[in-house]
């Protein structure tokens, strides 16, 4: 009866990150947005489930990148609040991670719709 409790608990937390992110990081809000629109797209062009696979992993890699992305902004923050070119370091490969989910994204959803579109 215990776990079942921490567990209720883990996930409240979870989800009150989900939350947070939500409220306080535009981008991720962005990228969420877009990513409803494709999903929307997705079930327009009636995508095989192998399409879906990489849609959904492509979503969940671009928005778990924000969000590791801002969780170590924050950190940096918190851990170095003045003006550091080590920290500044830090936060623009932090930035890059998601860049590059991004780009992969972009290219993976052109590889599939652009058929589907012409």
């Amino acid at each position: 009866m215990k776990d079942k409790r921490k567990n209720g608990i883990g996930m409240k937390f979870a989800l009150n990150g989900l939350k947070e992110a939500f409220l306080r990081e535009r981008n991720f809000r962005i990228h969420l947005y877009i990513a409803l629109i494709i999903v929307i797209i997705s079930f327009y062009f009636k995508l095989s489930n192998i399409e879906w696979m990489f849609i959904i992993s492509m979503i969940s890699l671009v928005l778990l990148s924000e969000l590791i992305n801002s969780l170590i902004e924050r950190l940096i923050d918190y851990l170095k609040p003045e003006i550091h070119p080590q920290a500044k370091i830090i936060k623009d490969i932090s930035a890059a991670v998601v860049l590059i989910s991004a780009i992969t994204s972009v290219v993976i959803g052109f590889i599939i719709f652009i058929p589907k579109i012409f």
